[in-house]
């Protein structure tokens, strides 16, 4: 049953909206390619393990790791639509 302006199945459609924003957001970071041979942050030799498992990988795992505690992004969850999201 929809409410006001939202039509029926307009909570599901948010909730695949965001599902879909956040695998297209995964999908637009995964590497291709050839892999460096040392990293391209600190210079230290990246091992050849790390290059045949990540095809086109460029950070050693120290490297990635403090990259991927900085990018942390929490999606929360979809808003498109709202009132609250047009008042802002």
């Amino acid at each position: 049953m929809a409410g006001g302006f939202a039509k029926d199945g307009g909570v599901q459609d948010q909730i695949d909206a965001t599902v879909e924003d956040g695998i297209n957001r995964v999908r637009s970071r995964i590497r291709r390619g050839e892999s460096r041979n040392d990293c391209a942050e600190c210079g230290k030799p990246i091992p050849e393990a790390r290059r045949c498992a990540v095809p086109g990988v460029e950070l050693c795992i120290e490297c990635q790791e403090q990259l991927d505690r900085q990018e942390t992004v929490q999606s929360g969850y979809n808003r498109r639509g709202s009132k609250d999201s047009q008042l802002r």
